[in-house]
């Protein structure tokens, strides 16, 4: 593994945990600057392809709905682990359905799911886009079933 600080090519791990989904996560120490960093090894999976409002279909990919997240969480005080579990709840739900296909909207659900569990004004965030709030009664509506 090479050294993202000084690109020295050998490192050695100091710490490898299960993140008890499809990823071990290891952090590793570079061998020249001594500067860690942490990896995540992904188990290869079957592929998953998610159909798009519009019919389209598009493989799966994680790094989608990490953007997602962290757009919705853009100031909020939620941590990197916080969000790396998220990612993993939510593709572990995808992979659990044992569909080869799935539909956006239930991954948007999923996704909706884990913020307002975490962060509501991240909920309200993503949800205005997601549901695409018209006008500021959506809004309020929104934010009255959070409440409730």
């Amino acid at each position: 593994m090479e050294c993202p600080y000084c690109q020295h090519p050998e490192t050695k791990v100091t710490d490898s945990r299960d993140t008890g989904t499809y990823a071990i996560r290891r952090r590793r120490e570079c061998l020249k600057c001594n500067k860690r960093f942490t990896t995540y090894e992904y188990v290869e999976m079957t592929p998953v392809y998610i159909i798009k409002k519009d019919g389209r279909r598009e493989k799966f990919d994680r790094n989608k709905i990490k953007k997602g997240l962290m757009k919705a969480l853009e100031k909020r005080p939620v941590g990197h682990d916080r969000i790396e579990e998220m990612l993993d709840s939510i593709e572990e739900k995808i992979r659990r359905t044992g569909k080869e296909e799935i539909e956006s909207s239930v991954i948007g659900e999923y996704v909706m799911n884990a913020l307002k569990e975490t962060d509501q004004v991240a909920y309200i965030r993503f949800a205005s886009v997601y549901r695409c709030f018209a006008d500021i009664t959506s809004f309020e509506r929104e934010i009255k079933n959070l409440t409730e």
